[in-house]
């Protein structure tokens, strides 16, 4: 496979992802968020071996099929593509799963991710899905609202915020929603008052601990024996599951079917996080099946 160059995005924990996953010549590559190909590229670059790359975001797919002419590529979200390989009875020597938004997303308004920049109300990875943060924030009750900030984003102010979103309706624009829930946290602070806001509605718009609860088996077995796993989280609850479902599958019983690669989290360097503030919050775990 010739080598790869892609600038839209930089990976997060590149390195630690290359010395975890050790990819060799020949091995079979299933990167289960490709987003635009970061990691896919370096990875596939040293296998020169077969290449699967899922994204559930039509504008990624499109570049990884113009970028890696010779790899398999699914326009599905994780957990759908997960189901169908194992149906599929397929196993791979390495898996990645990048559970982070892509930097092109983050940086386009107009899917509405960022706070900061002013767009719509959307935050779909899939904008094909019907669910919009737009519903979400305009016609969900009070106290679902309270839920999703309480349980997605860990949210201290989560009935405050919920309670002047509601006040606040109809709110059409990401600038307008990181306003509201500002205002729940007067005063200066380093991170953005409506960082946990937006947090729990994306999270509630892609159902995406409930798909990573129910991929996480999947993963394993789509792994073959001796192959690799790792996976990228950026908020507590998503490495609280991958953690615990590590921990569980990589026990002490002699038939656990999984060995742990890290026994901590590998995080960012300070270097990296200057060059690439987006690695602040990545954590890597990372485990080999037996």
């Amino acid at each position: 496979m010739k080598p790869h160059t892609l600038t839209l995005h930089e990976p997060v924990l590149l390195a630690d992802v290359l010395q975890v996953l050790a990819p060799k010549s020949g091995d079979t590559y299933l990167d289960l968020t490709a987003g635009y190909g970061g990691h896919a590229a370096a990875i596939a670059d040293m296998t020169h071996g077969e290449v699967t790359l899922v994204d559930r975001d039509q504008n990624a797919v499109d570049e990884l099929t113009k970028k890696f002419t010779q790899a398999a590529v699914l326009h599905q979200d994780f957990l759908a593509a997960c189901q169908k390989l194992t149906k599929e009875n397929r196993q791979f020597d390495l898996i990645l799963a990048d559970l982070g938004v892509s930097s092109p997303h983050l940086n386009n308004a107009e899917r509405g991710f960022s706070i900061l920049a002013d767009g719509p109300l959307d935050m779909r990875m899939d904008p094909g899905q019907e669910l919009t943060a737009h519903q979400v924030v305009n016609t969900w009750s009070e106290a679902q609202l309270a839920e999703i900030l309480r349980t997605y984003g860990e949210e201290p102010k989560a009935a405050q915020i919920a309670r002047l979103v509601v006040q606040a309706r109809p709110l059409e624009t990401t600038t307008q929603l990181a306003a509201v829930a500002a205002k729940a946290w007067p005063g200066h602070s380093r991170v953005h008052p409506a960082t946990r806001t937006f947090q729990a509605i994306r999270i509630a718009v892609n159902d995406e601990l409930g798909q990573l609860a129910q991929a996480l088996p999947l993963m394993m077995g789509l792994l073959a024996p001796g192959g690799r796993l790792a996976i990228i989280s950026f908020h507590s609850l998503e490495d609280r599951l991958v953690k615990q479902f590590l921990k569980e599958q990589a026990g002490d019983a002699y038939d656990a079917p999984l060995q742990l690669l890290t026994k901590r989290p590998l995080v960012a360097s300070a270097t990296e996080v200057i060059s690439n503030p987006r690695a602040r919050s990545a954590k890597l775990r990372a485990a080999v099946k037996k």
